[in-house]
């Protein structure tokens, strides 16, 4: 394997699903390790110094979620879930525990890659550089520094609301965020059950900013969990 192939840390306890992640991302670039169990994974992390780790919840010397914990107390590298649990309260406390994404399994390998290019692409993306702070996604533009929305290079009127709501899922672009963690964001620990505000809210953002607000192509639902700004 070449250095720069990316390293990819799988963290499950099922031999079978290992060796198939192993193989399909092996042939699509990625150099990857296994473990079978969570204080494995945590000591392949730490060693390793992966650019991205797959987890599986149901680890057999501890729960997924606290093993998320444990790595989020020294490292930031980008967690995607694999797990057959989907609960959405299981989700949720994945994702607020500091996860990235979450997939159900049985899985389909092509979201999952997918998933993977999106991950790595936002874990690596230039903090310094201006361009940084303009977000691109089919024909939707977003300039967080002059505040600027664009549907096909025609700006469009937001509420401040809505742009705070728009501005949150772009700087986690990509990734699926909990009801809750988009509710404190935007309007505060106070209004965290207050999930219908939210409902309301993205509606009218997808009015404004999909051709087909009811097939949305990059405001996207996690059913039960939260949404999600896809990233091209």
């Amino acid at each position: 394997m070449a250095k720069t192939d990316p390293v990819i840390i799988v963290m499950e306890d099922d031999p079978s699903i290992r060796r198939f992640l192993r193989t399909s991302l092996t042939t699509h670039g990625f150099n990857v390790f296994e473990a079978g169990t969570g204080k494995q994974g945590i000591v392949e992390v730490g060693v390793r110094k992966p650019d991205l780790l797959i987890l599986d919840l149901g680890l057999p010397d501890m729960d997924g979620v606290e093993a998320i914990r444990i790595i989020r107390a020294w490292s930031a590298v980008p967690i995607i879930i694999l797990s057959a649990r989907s609960g959405e309260q299981q989700k949720i406390d994945a994702l607020d525990a500091g996860a990235d994404d979450y997939l159900t399994k049985p899985f389909g390998f092509g979201e999952l890659l997918a998933r993977i290019r999106v991950a790595l692409r936002h874990a690596t993306r230039p903090r310094e550089s201006g361009q940084d702070n303009v977000f691109m996604a089919g024909n939707l533009k977003v300039d967080l520094s002059n505040r600027v929305v664009s549907v096909d290079g025609r700006e469009v009127h937001l509420t401040p609301i809505q742009y705070r709501l728009l501005a949150v899922l772009v700087k986690n672009a990509g990734k699926v965020m909990t009801h809750q963690q988009i509710l404190n964001e935007v309007w505060g620990p106070s209004f965290r059950e207050n999930a219908h505000y939210l409902r309301i809210y993205m509606s009218q953002l997808r009015q404004k900013l999909e051709a087909d607000p009811t097939q949305p192509k990059f405001l996207l639902t996690e059913s039960g969990v939260g949404y999600r700004l896809k990233a091209w």
